[in-house]
């Protein structure tokens, strides 16, 4: 389904290329992404989402906890004060008020929409107590509540028929004076570059923890493109860390596990937090004295812990070692999710983010369990809807802009495939290395270190051995960890929005 401008050709490469044209463009596959889409049709906008991903894969997201909302208190007050308390004194206080407000609506919404929550014996939704929370405020699937959102949103895409493309990565985002007008996104099946003309672009895709770990686990597409034209991003040197990983495994579990009679314990037997795994205090995960009811909850968990690690949750403890597994940092945004610059008071106009492109300010140095969730949610309601209306008034634009871009990314992808550089899988390896110096805690010696190893890595260039176009995952990687080096250039040199 083409829209309104869909007979725009652009002489790019020598040849007329038609061009798609859309009200609304949402880059992602998760949460935030779907239902930025979801709150753009309903608003009346024609929105187009765009994956480089194959639909489904935002399922296998890592069980990081379930939805935080206060559905069973008179007011959010004690959610808002109980995470600005979390994030300390670089919290957002107004972002905080105005996205945990929102939580409620959201989860009864979905709830509406299908998602079947664990419930209590009265009836009500299972609100588990985790640490951080002075009030039982978590709702949730289990360890499947990333998923079952994930399959919920999906659904609802599918009722309104909203337009998807997938296997479709991003490569460039098109901006002409501070406007959006589009982006150049490879085909990954036939290798070519594909131009998409639009009024409004949502940047709604995954965070950027891949730096860290291996890029398949969170290449920050949407950040790396949005940098690169030139967008100020901000927060991004902020790394929380996710206490519930099973050591030398990498396995992330969910937070409500805490909430269900799982408890973690110092090699004393004592009591201990999150706080004290993240500190570096050596701790295990004791699962033996979970609740029966919640047992049927966390059968993948079971499953999972017993397939990879070899141990029974049922009468093995686990060991912990904390992990970076999600990232807070990203296009600052105002109450609209429109991107904004010069401290709030310009716009890029026709930008927007949600989910863990934005940086709302709510998270400070630490996001309470069940927040993110929450907010990838509210902030791609947000987004979409302010997006529908700002499109209704707006004009395609930009060709020769976006003409530009097709150019430039044919070249840089061109690039990729001579003979010069280093292995995908090398520099992959070495930019985790490198990257692990850097613990969120400022320390400028580190940062230095960091940025001289980064710098090193990026001037050897990358190279790509499979030679085919069509279906080239090497390619693919090959975007994502060059992406995810100038997201690590950055965040190294602290260069970013104050």
């Amino acid at each position: 389904k083409l829209g309104a401008s869909c007979s725009s050709y652009l002489p790019c490469w020598q040849a007329p290329i038609a061009m798609e044209s859309w009200d609304v463009l949402v880059l992602g596959e998760g949460p935030a992404a779907l239902r930025a889409a979801i709150a753009a049709s309903d608003a009346g906008a024609r929105p187009l989402l765009v994956s480089g991903s194959s639909v489904g894969v935002a399922s296998g997201f890592p069980p990081i906890s379930g939805f935080s909302a206060s559905l069973n208190e008179t007011s959010p007050s004690a959610h808002i004060e109980d995470t600005i308390s979390a994030g300390g004194d670089h919290t957002d206080k107004e972002a905080v008020a105005r996205i945990c407000g929102s939580a409620v609506e959201a989860l009864s919404e979905l709830e509406r929409w299908g998602l079947v929550l664990r419930r209590s014996k009265d009836g009500l939704p299972h609100m588990a107590d985790i640490s951080g929370h002075s009030f039982p405020r978590v709702a949730g699937c289990g360890d499947s509540t990333i998923r079952e959102v994930t399959r919920t949103l999906e659904e609802q895409t599918m009722k309104r028929g909203i337009n998807r493309k997938s296997d479709l990565l991003p490569v460039a985002l098109v901006m002409d004076n501070n406007q959006a007008r589009g982006i150049v996104a490879l085909d990954i099946e036939s290798g070519e570059l594909i131009p998409i003309q639009a009024k409004t672009i949502i940047v709604a895709s995954q965070g950027y923890q891949g730096i860290w770990n291996t890029p398949s686990l969170g290449p920050g597409n949407g950040l790396a493109i949005s940098n690169a034209a030139g967008i100020r991003l901000k927060g991004m040197a902020n790394v929380p860390m996710h206490a519930l990983t099973i050591a030398g495994m990498g396995m992330v579990l969910p937070m409500d596990i805490l909430g269900s009679g799982g408890r973690i314990r110092k090699e004393s037997g004592e009591d201990a937090s999150p706080v004290e795994v993240i500190g570096g205090e050596p701790c295990v995960l004791d699962m033996r004295s979970m609740e029966k009811s919640a047992e049927g909850w966390f059968e993948n968990t079971q499953s999972k812990v017993l397939d990879r690690a070899g141990l029974d949750i049922r009468n093995d403890v686990l060991p912990l070692s904390p992990m970076i597994v999600s990232t807070t940092g990203g296009i600052p945004v105002d109450d609209h999710c429109r991107a904004i610059f010069d401290s709030g008071k310009m716009w890029y106009t026709g930008l927007y983010a949600a989910g863990r492109s934005a940086y709302t300010g709510m998270h400070g140095i630490a996001p309470l369990p069940g927040n993110l969730i929450m907010e990838e949610v509210v902030t791609g309601m947000v987004a979409g809807k302010h997006a529908a209306e700002w499109s209704n008034n707006s004009q395609f634009g930009g060709h020769e802009s976006i003409q530009q871009a097709v150019s430039s990314s044919q070249k840089k992808i061109d690039q990729m495939f001579s003979s010069e550089g280093s292995p995908v899988g090398h520099v992959a390896k070495a930019l985790s290395s490198a990257m692990r110096i850097i613990d969120g805690s400022g320390d400028q010696a580190s940062m230095a270190m960091a940025q001289a190893s980064i710098n090193e890595i990026s001037s050897l260039g990358l190279r790509v051995t499979d030679p085919s176009r069509r279906m080239n995952t090497e390619l693919v990687t090959a975007l994502h960890v060059e992406g995810l080096l100038s997201l690590a250039k950055l965040i190294s040199s602290n260069e970013e929005e104050e």
